[in-house]
């Protein structure tokens, strides 16, 4: 009977156990990467019905291809990659584009007559007032974000929650790096657009 995993072994001593037929330490590498791949699918997949099977399917994919897998880059990385390319293939399937090479980009500038967010400037005493438009802000920019193209919602993930640099978004991606910095660019841009017009008519 093999021993349990601890929480403190690396991803290569759980995956050399997890091959060794150790299948506790393969519910412990799903721990280590569930949110990376739930944020990703949750960001590339639109319809909530169909993330669970597309998140079974990637850990069906990396359990089927560990024996594989020679840490030529971090173990986190490389599901990432999985993730990405099961869900491309998703969109594929249902003929869902991830992104519109056509789409304009919206104009940097802020229109003339459009008034920008008051800053939130911390105090020493607990604001209610400032921390429910603060709130409000947040569930604006989240609502948001859900209007971007599949692929400009993931790439803001990765980049500003999943806290990932260029070089493993790339890797992930399988964009090149300089491709990875402009669609970032234009992510915010276009965010920032309809953060703009959500905010005048709401007139928060």
């Amino acid at each position: 009977m093999s021993n349990p995993p601890t929480s403190s072994a690396t991803d290569q001593q759980l995956v050399a156990q997890v091959l060794g037929g150790n299948t506790a330490a393969f519910g412990q590498l799903m721990q280590r990467t569930q949110g990376l791949v739930s944020q990703m699918v949750s960001k590339m997949i639109r319809h909530p019905a169909d993330r669970p099977d597309v998140g079974q399917d990637v850990y069906l994919k990396v359990f089927k291809n560990l024996a594989g897998f020679k840490f030529q880059a971090k173990f986190s990385t490389w599901v990432g990659q999985i993730t990405y390319n099961t869900c491309l293939m998703y969109l594929e399937k249902k003929q869902l584009v991830l992104v519109d090479p056509a789409e304009p980009e919206p104009d940097s500038a802020v229109e003339e007559g459009r008034r920008a967010p008051p800053p939130l400037v911390a105090g020493t005493e607990y604001d209610p007032e400032t921390a429910l438009f603060g709130q409000n802000l947040a569930d604006i920019l989240s609502t948001t974000i859900e209007q971007l193209p599949p692929l400009y919602r993931t790439l803001i993930a990765l980049y500003h929650q999943q806290e990932l640099s260029y070089e493993e978004i790339a890797q992930i991606t399988s964009l090149p790096g300089g491709t990875v910095k402009n669609y970032l660019f234009r992510a915010r841009k276009l965010l920032k657009h309809h953060l703009l017009a959500t905010y005048q008519r709401d007139d928060l």
